[in-house]
C-alpha cells in the first residue's frame, strides 16, 4: 500500500467515524427527548382525569344554577365553576407546553432556559391552585348543599364546625403531597436535561 492509498483509507475511516458519532448523538438526543417527555406522562394522565371530573362538576353546577337563589350562593357557584374550568385547562396547557419542548433541535442552553421558564410557570400555577383550593373549600360546600339538599349553609352554619377542620387537614396533606410530586417530577426532568451537558 502506498501513501495515497493509506491516506484514502484513513480519510474513509474518519468519515465513517464522524457519521457514526453523529448518528450516536442523534440517537442519544432522541432517547433523551423520549425520557424527558415520559416523565410527565403519569402526572398528565392524573391531571386529565381530574380535569374531566372538574368539567363534569362544573356542568352539574351550571345546570343547577337556578337553585342558587341568593346573591352569595350565586357568587359561590360562579367562583366554583370558574375554578373547576380554568385551573385544569391552564395546568394541562402548561404540562403540554413542557412535553412539546423540542430538545433535539435546541442547544443545551436554550433547552435549559425554556424548561426552567416552563417549570417555574407550572409550579407557580400549582401554588396558586393550592391557595385557591382553600377558597374553593368555603365556596363549594354551600353550593352543593343548596343544589342537592336545598339547605343554605350560611343560615344553618352548624355543619361548618365539623367540615372546616376535617377539610383543612385533608387539603393541607393532599396539597403538600401533590406539590411534592410536581417538584420531584420537574427536578427529575431537569436532571435529564443536565445529563446532556456531560
Amino acid at each position: 500500500m502506498d501513501l495515497e492509498e493509506i491516506q484514502k483509507v484513513w480519510s474513509d475511516m474518519t468519515d465513517q467515524l464522524e457519521k457514526q458519532k453523529k448518528l450516536n448523538n442523534e440517537l442519544i438526543m432522541k432517547m433523551t427527548q423520549h425520557r424527558f417527555k415520559s416523565k410527565f406522562d403519569k402526572i398528565k394522565l392524573y391531571e386529565t382525569i381530574g380535569a374531566v371530573i372538574c368539567f363534569i362538576m362544573a356542568i352539574f353546577i351550571l345546570f343547577n344554577l337556578n337553585k342558587l337563589d341568593t346573591w352569595y350562593l350565586l357568587a359561590c357557584g360562579l367562583f366554583t365553576v370558574a375554578f373547576l374550568l380554568v385551573l385544569p385547562v391552564i395546568t394541562l396547557g402548561l404540562l403540554g407546553k413542557i412535553q412539546r419542548m423540542n430538545i433535539v433541535n435546541n442547544s443545551y442552553k436554550d433547552a435549559i432556559v425554556k424548561y426552567t421558564k416552563a417549570k417555574n410557570q407550572l409550579l407557580l400555577m400549582q401554588r396558586v391552585g393550592i391557595y385557591l383550593s382553600f377558597v374553593l373549600m368555603f365556596t363549594s360546600l354551600p353550593v352543593f348543599s343548596k343544589i342537592m339538599k336545598n339547605k343554605d349553609l350560611f343560615i344553618n352554619s352548624q355543619i361548618w364546625l365539623a367540615y372546616i377542620p376535617v377539610m383543612i387537614i385533608f387539603l393541607v396533606l393532599f396539597t403538600r403531597w401533590g406539590y411534592k410530586c410536581y417538584k420531584n417530577i420537574t427536578n427529575s426532568a431537569e436532571n435529564i436535561l443536565k445529563e446532556l451537558e456531560a
